[in-house]
């Protein structure tokens, strides 16, 4: 037997079970990575704001605790508003379930000649044994409701140390970053640090400021007319619209539907009416305009990148998909050489000619 034919045995063993271990490991620790991933992200969103309050004389840990104090009261509004709501529309449900339950019964026996009757129908059902296993499963799954909602606090309690960290301590970590590294590769480094700090944080900005826009647009509609909880379905909409990625707008726009709908289907159509018309002011004028200078990602993009971040990492890939991939479109402007193409400027120059004497086709009209 050769002698390297042991060592290459061992190695191999050794490789194999370093392997397991650090997939284990990986596999172990993915909540927590994700929990990091998220809370990285959100950092650099806040670093423009907590760096300007910094530059004013404000102390780093000052301006962080400032900047997450806003964003958790902004957060805290949003889903007391939406509580609010939503518990107010449960209750009246289960106020007139009843009644709900006699007008289709009644519907039932007047059109299909049946002798459907509540007091009948509520017995069966209390008494039934679904109802009963059902109610036993609800008793047994109380513990489990219970861990879940202490494991979604625990989780959120991380998020929120994690972003507090690296927002105050941005400036050190990127310190402590750069001194394992030359030179040279420390200036790209934090070249590649700012590029996603303005990427992330120009998403947030603007996808704020829409949200902002699009509140205030469906606020006055619905307040104009007369669907209830107005101010709550306005900042509903203009949240998961902007900051839930591609289905967002389905998503937003269900909401108020159904509640005009409880008002009349006449205004139920108007509200339809209305979030479409503004969907497409809002593709085709507000964000052009409003993402220009900050992200500017071309929607097939955006969706092949939320797709793709989904498939990997589920919701949370979701979530960064559209500012990590604004932030390798950056590296790719900024490290990237671009070369004109031969014939394109030609063509470019040809067309223009034409178009300028009225000739070509619609489409190049269109387009240029």
């Amino acid at each position: 037997m050769p002698r390297w034919l042991l060592r290459a045995f061992v190695l191999a063993l050794g490789l194999f079970g370093a392997y397991q271990i650090l997939s284990w490991a990986f596999l172990r620790t993915l909540g927590l990575l994700l929990n990091i991933l998220i809370a990285f992200f959100l950092a650099l969103a806040m670093e423009p704001a907590v760096a300007g309050l910094a530059r004013r004389g404000m102390r780093r840990g000052l301006a962080t605790a400032l900047v997450s104090v806003l964003l958790l009261a902004a957060a805290a509004g949003f889903f007391v508003a939406l509580g609010s709501l939503f518990v107010e529309q449960i209750t009246r449900i289960v106020e007139n379930l009843p009644k709900y339950v006699s007008d289709v019964l009644r519907w039932s026996n007047a059109h299909f000649h049946t002798d459907l009757d509540v007091e009948k129908l509520r017995s069966k059902v209390i008494h039934s044994d679904w109802a009963q296993s059902f109610l036993r499963s609800g008793a047994q799954n109380v513990w489990g409701l219970s861990a879940t909602v202490l494991g979604g606090v625990f989780q959120l309690l991380t998020v929120a140390l994690f972003t507090f960290y690296f927002a105050a301590d941005g400036p050190r970590l990127r310190v402590a970053l750069c001194s394992v590294l030359p030179p040279a590769r420390q200036a790209e480094v934090l070249r590649a640090w700012e590029i996603a700090v303005a990427k992330t944080g120009g998403y947030i900005y603007s996808r704020a400021l829409m949200a902002l826009i699009s509140a205030a647009a469906h606020y006055l509609f619905l307040e104009l007319l007369g669907v209830p909880y107005a101010a709550a379905l306005a900042v509903w909409v203009g949240v998961v619209s902007q900051f839930v990625p591609t289905v967002g707008t389905y998503i937003a726009g269900a909401l108020p539907l159904l509640i005009a709908f409880t008002v009349d289907p006449w205004t139920a159509l108007w509200v339809l009416v209305f979030i479409v018309v503004y969907q497409q002011l809002e593709n085709y004028i507000l964000q052009p305009r409003i993402t220009a200078r900050t992200v500017n990602i071309h929607p097939a993009v955006a969706f092949g990148s939320v797709v793709a971040g989904t498939s990997l990492m589920g919701v949370v890939g979701a979530l960064v998909a559209i500012p990590a991939m604004a932030t390798f479109q950056g590296f790719l402007s900024a490290y990237v050489k671009r070369y004109d193409v031969p014939g394109e400027r030609v063509r470019r120059r040809t067309w223009g000619r034409a178009e300028r004497a009225g000739r070509g086709p619609r489409w190049w009209r269109r387009g240029h």
